[in-house]
């Protein structure tokens, strides 16, 4: 036992789960790297930072207020709308509120 309380055994399978988290990223291509080839594609631009963000905040109140599922369908039908994606984000708050703050 170390002096933090991890056994020999705790330490190599917290190298073995590091290691595969590393392997898993390297696997992976970058968010940013992903998303400004699929923008490429798709014939535009690649979103800012902070519309990742607002897409990613909009994706989450639409999960947490209804199925985990509804976060894709409302990134879709903001953009299906042509709303960007801070007002979808501020839309789905509202909704999302208490009854007494919905239109």
């Amino acid at each position: 036992v170390d002096a933090v309380g991890f056994t020999e055994r705790d330490l190599v399978v917290q190298g073995l789960l590091g290691a595969a988290a590393a392997a898993e990223r390297q696997r992976h291509q970058p968010q940013h790297e992903w998303l400004a080839a699929f923008a490429a594609e798709l014939g535009t631009d690649p979103p800012t930072s902070a519309e990742v963000d607002a897409v990613l905040g909009l994706a989450g109140v639409a999960a947490h207020a209804s199925e985990r599922t509804a976060a894709p369908v409302a990134c879709w039908l903001a953009a299906r709308a042509g709303r960007s994606a801070s007002d979808a984000l501020e839309l789905a708050r509202r909704l999302s509120g208490p009854p007494a703050a919905r239109p």
